[in-house]
């Protein structure tokens, strides 16, 4: 049975917000935790960013608040940027009621923070150290609070603010409802669950009801050595309108920022070491659309809710499930359709099959574009521009009408315009695309040999052999060749195709337990074919 914010007993002039905001059906979390939380007792609710958890317990403690000037609600949140976006959910909700919600955070100006709290506020939304900050000044009463919420408690934990929590919870009002929202549970959360919350309810949403429905999710099998470049022709064949893209680390946003950036990408990246300022005019660029893409890390990310995400690019695939779920969950806000991409090299498959095991689903790959995918896929684009420019009247174009009569003069008009766009495609077409050349090998037609460093020493058997490339390279077993199986070494035939994702997905990895090398294998002497194994040989770039 379909249920509609209508039938929660909650007030009129709340009702009237959420219409007003263009909502009717709740998300899982707001149908599950909105009447539990009405009920009046301490909940813990286990969902990510993005099911519209903010709301579910926004709704019940606005409905709550009264007009009268006193603190009577505390938000926590791990981060400035959660704080000011909490704080205008409430508002929105709130529009109908006479209260006033207030964000307190590190790198605004006290004295304004002060000035806010004694003119009246109902609802605070703050960060641990400054909320501690004004409680220390005497500027923050919390005594009169019926309601506090900790809001992503285990990203507030992960940045250190257990103690600060701890500290604030010890000054708040005994008498009250304590709310406790996180996306994951770790021992720390229950810890500080059993010490300040009174026979609390949970209420949780599995990972299906977070990732479905409008959440497309796909892989692409990508190099290591090629990864920018496959990137760079996936999204020239997507339509985004704003994209974020997730790296593993700090010096890896640096990297494709500054890579992307050099391609010609309207792309910014956000870590851990840019100053609030800088962090602040990256986010106002994204959320204005000056910039198409927003690079960083999961850290860097938190608390980032910008409704018109189309796609959430894993450049580095996530280290656990939990991220997985918490990354894709910035796209498909507010009723829009949302792409997860994922790109995946041969050493992280293993990886990517944990996360489908944990989310219950198998998530489909697909072949990284051609460049003539992507120049067919551009064509009506580029179209679209030159008629655009055409049609502008722009006095500018006058500048070049000699240049143009001079070039017109010595080349075709189609050798001008393709050369044109040729200069200003993104993509590379001059170079192929940067791949192995694993030279003669010995290998049957059509195939390609290689020599491990192991053999019947590690118990290595064909079976064996066949099962861990089928798997890690996502290859049918049944398109691997011959393997012949020696004490201390092995050799493999594998398809062309194929072979630089073997090569990578094996090389210095485990078979049967042993670490090993894996080369390209020099030809077989033609004189002798049954004479000792030749060395491997390494492999030389294009």
């Amino acid at each position: 049975m379909t249920m509609y914010f209508n039938d929660f007993q909650i007030s009129e002039p709340i009702k009237r917000a959420i219409k007003d905001m263009g909502f009717e059906e709740p998300s899982p979390i707001q149908e599950k935790a909105i009447p539990v939380i009405l009920e009046g007792g301490d909940v813990i609710g286990q969902a990510q960013t993005g099911t519209g958890k903010t709301a579910a317990f926004g709704i019940p403690v606005v409905d709550k608040v009264t007009s009268e000037r006193f603190v009577q609600a505390l938000i926590l949140t791990p981060t400035r940027e959660l704080a000011i976006q909490v704080s205008g959910e409430l508002q929105k909700l709130s529009v109908h009621k006479s209260i006033r919600s207030l964000p307190i955070y590190g790198g605004q100006s006290i004295g304004h923070q002060i000035k806010a709290l004694k003119q009246g506020v109902q609802v605070v939304i703050g960060t641990p150290g400054r909320i501690l900050d004004h409680l220390r000044r005497k500027t923050l009463q919390l005594d009169q609070v019926h309601t506090i919420v900790l809001d992503e408690a285990d990203e507030m934990l992960d940045m250190g603010f257990v103690d600060d929590i701890e500290m604030i919870l010890r000054q708040v009002n005994k008498d009250r409802q304590t709310l406790l929202f996180s996306a994951t549970m770790p021992p720390a959360i229950k810890k500080l669950s059993n010490r300040y919350m009174s026979s609390p309810k949970m209420v949780t949403i599995n990972k299906g009801e977070v990732t479905a429905p409008l959440i497309n999710q796909m892989y692409f099998k990508v190099l290591e050595r090629n990864k920018v470049d496959s990137l760079c022709r996936i999204i020239d064949s997507e339509d985004i309108d704003l994209g974020i893209l997730f790296c593993r680390t700090k010096k890896g946003v640096a990297e494709l920022t500054e890579a992307l950036q050099a391609r010609g990408y309207l792309a910014d990246g956000l870590h851990g070491d840019l100053t609030q300022s800088q962090r602040d005019s990256v986010m106002k660029k994204f959320r204005d659309s000056s910039i198409e893409f927003l690079i960083a890390t999961d850290v860097a990310a938190r608390g980032i809710d910008v409704e018109n995400v189309s796609h959430v690019i894993n450049y580095d695939i996530p280290q656990d499930p939990e991220s997985y779920v918490h990354r894709i969950g910035r796209t498909g806000r507010a009723g829009r359709k949302g792409l997860a991409l994922t790109l995946v090299t041969p050493r992280e498959m293993k990886h990517l099959r944990s996360i489908e095991n944990e989310i219950k689903m198998s998530i489909p790959s697909q072949e990284v574009p051609t460049i003539e995918e992507v120049v067919e896929k551009q064509q009506s684009a580029w179209k679209k521009l030159i008629s655009d420019q055409i049609a502008s009247d722009d006095k500018e174009k006058e500048l070049f009408a000699p240049l143009v009569e001079e070039v017109l003069k010595e080349h075709s008009p189609e050798e001008v315009v393709a050369a044109l766009l040729k200069m200003n495609f993104s993509t590379d077409t001059s170079s192929e695309e940067a791949g192995y050349q694993f030279g003669e090998t010995g290998a049957a037609k059509g195939m390609v040999r290689f020599f491990i460093n192991v053999g019947r020493n590690v118990n290595l058997t064909p079976k064996i052999m066949i099962d861990e490339i089928s798997e890690m390279v996502g290859i049918p077993a049944n398109s691997i060749g011959k393997i012949d199986i020696f004490e201390n070494f092995t050799f493999i035939e594998v398809p062309e195709e194929a072979a630089p994702f073997v090569y990578e997905a094996l090389r210095y990895s485990r078979l049967n337990g042993a670490r090993v090398n894996l080369e390209p294998a020099k030809p077989r002497p033609k004189r002798d074919r049954s004479a000792s194994p030749a060395r491997p040989s390494r492999p030389t770039t294009k």
